[in-house]
């Protein structure tokens, strides 16, 4: 199975999907935010998307435990979408784990 080169993706879908949310500024000029799911920053760009950048990271919420869920796209499981992201759930104090958050995302170079 060919995968999708992810400039492709992005040139599909930047336009039009079910995440955007459009909003207008102070003159004619448009803001575009966009809600998927593995975008940080709320941001319609190919830089920040979810569903076409193969560099990701989502942040969640774990439970009533306390617990984070940091789940990143493994770029070499592209063909496998059950497989494709790795999920780790943390469940230390805060300081430790936002600590262990950003040395991830600075090991993967998302950001």
């Amino acid at each position: 199975m060919a995968t999708l080169p992810w400039d492709l993706i992005w040139e599909i879908v930047k336009k039009n999907n079910s995440f955007l949310a459009k909003g207008f500024g102070n003159s004619t000029a448009m803001v575009q935010f966009s809600k998927e799911s593995n975008n940080l920053y709320n941001v319609n760009s190919f830089k920040h998307s979810g569903l076409a950048n193969k560099k990701t990271v989502s942040i969640q919420a774990g439970g009533k435990d306390l617990s984070v869920v940091l789940s990143t796209i493994e770029t070499k499981k592209q063909n496998q979408p059950g497989n494709l992201y790795h999920r780790s759930v943390m469940k230390k104090e805060f300081s430790r784990m936002s600590k262990d958050v950003v040395n991830q995302v600075r090991k993967s170079k998302v950001i």
